[in-house]
């Protein structure tokens, strides 16, 4: 039952207090650590993370995880609740909250010392569509998808406590309500709405992938081989941004055009068929990775930083290398629209079957893979204005003149034998 007591709350001018963090530890029990205002391990997320830890959940996971309770730790804090008195006012207060409220923007390192104009500049741009990838931006206010998933976890992490008996008796975030039964004569099945009740709706979106125009500038833009050799490797065998990056020096079989990786997921090991352009950018980075001293061996890192000290590459430095040539594109491209765009690319090509194109992907169901099926945002483009062009010929072209008028002058007048 919904309480209906308790004092209103005024969402419109409550600010998530900056207390807490989410900590990584070098700990390969306990990746992560979310600390309360004073400073203390919060044990019932420390419970909930080793819980995910044994359901081999990944560390990405725990981290995705423990972001949202952090926000969920801080809104309590605000309020000056605990965790475990928690009703269903607070978790629907929680989602009208989030509904409304903008998202925190922090000024870039390399501001001015106060940071007021870039944060200015940054929420002017906030939400516009970029003009070459047609994308807009991250918006000023929290996504539905960031929505959905902090109610996910919420009611997750709460499951937890109810089934272990450390939290309260009903989980603040409920899930949906039953759907009526609907006559056999309305064409439909009874069924129970998926996730919990606060949970937005979600947008269905197209897969977007690059156009082949776009990631030649895309490529053109690159400065290093090492950055050319990803964009090669990313856009021929569909690798996530974070798998490509875990290859190994001995995983580059060049005489195979084979590649390993280590899969996102099931932490499997696979190698996945790559172009051979791949592998020429891969040797011309391996030479000057070997001149100038960048550590060798089988076991050893393939990707590493450019500069020294050396270190192995990370997703974030990935990013930021494709960020600097968007710059000079004025694009918004990410590190996923690659892997999209290899999908497209292996999924629209009648002579390879769609069942290898789930293996390559890494999907584990073949319906997954469909959504890659179905023309792209730009092949829609195309063919609709094709479409318009052919309507406009027509249009031009006079209908059938009446009985009566002379042939030779209307050649003359309109230009055409009749």
């Amino acid at each position: 039952m919904l309480e209906t007591g308790g004092p209103a709350r005024d969402l419109d001018g409550f600010v998530l207090p900056r207390t807490g963090a989410l900590v990584e530890i070098a700990n390969p029990a306990q990746p992560y650590v979310l600390l309360d205002a004073a400073g203390a391990v919060v044990e019932p997320v420390a419970g909930f993370f080793a819980e995910l830890q044994a359901c081999s959940r990944p560390p990405s996971t725990i981290r995705s995880y423990g972001m949202d309770l952090l926000r969920w730790w801080r809104f309590l804090d605000g309020w000056g609740l605990a965790w475990h008195r928690a009703t269903r006012l607070e978790a629907r207060d929680f989602a009208r909250w989030m509904a409304i409220a903008p998202k925190p923007l922090r000024a870039h390192w390399r501001g001015r010392p106060d940071g007021k104009p870039a944060v200015a500049a940054a929420r002017a741009g906030r939400g516009v569509p970029n003009a070459v990838t047609g994308r807009a931006g991250p918006g000023p206010l929290y996504s539905p998808t960031t929505r959905a998933h902090c109610e996910t976890v919420l009611r997750s992490f709460y499951d937890f406590h109810l089934d272990a008996g450390t939290g309260p008796i009903i989980n603040p975030f409920p899930a949906a309500r039953e759907r009526r039964q609907l006559p056999v004569a309305a064409g439909r099945s009874a069924r129970q709405s998926p996730g919990g009740r606060y949970r937005p709706s979600v947008p269905v979106r197209i897969p977007r992938r690059i156009p082949d125009d776009r990631f030649n500038e895309l490529f053109a833009a690159l400065r290093h081989h090492r950055d050319r050799a990803l964009l090669a490797f990313w856009v021929s065998n569909g690798a996530r941004a974070e798998e490509l990056l875990t290859s190994r020096q001995r995983d580059a079989l060049p005489g195979e055009q084979l590649l390993g990786v280590i899969r996102k997921g099931t932490r499997a090991y696979q190698q996945l068929p790559s172009a051979a352009d791949a592998f020429v950018w891969l040797r011309l980075y391996q030479e000057e990775a070997r001149r100038a001293g960048v550590p060798q061996g089988p076991g050893r890192w393939l990707w590493w930083t450019l500069r020294r000290p050396f270190r192995p590459l990370t997703y974030h430095a990935a990013r930021a290398m494709l960020n600097r040539a968007n710059a000079l594109l004025g694009a918004n491209w990410t590190l996923h629209d690659l892997r999209h765009t290899a999908a497209y690319r292996m999924a629209r090509d009648p002579g390879l079957a769609l069942t290898d194109v789930q293996w390559v992907l890494g999907h584990a169901n073949l319906s997954t893979t469909q959504i890659y099926l179905p023309a792209g945002r730009e092949e829609i483009v195309d063919a609709v204005r094709a479409h318009h062009e052919r309507q406009a010929r027509q249009a031009r072209i006079p209908a059938v003149p009446a009985a009566g008028y002379r042939a030779d002058s209307l050649t003359e007048l309109f230009g055409r034998t009749w």
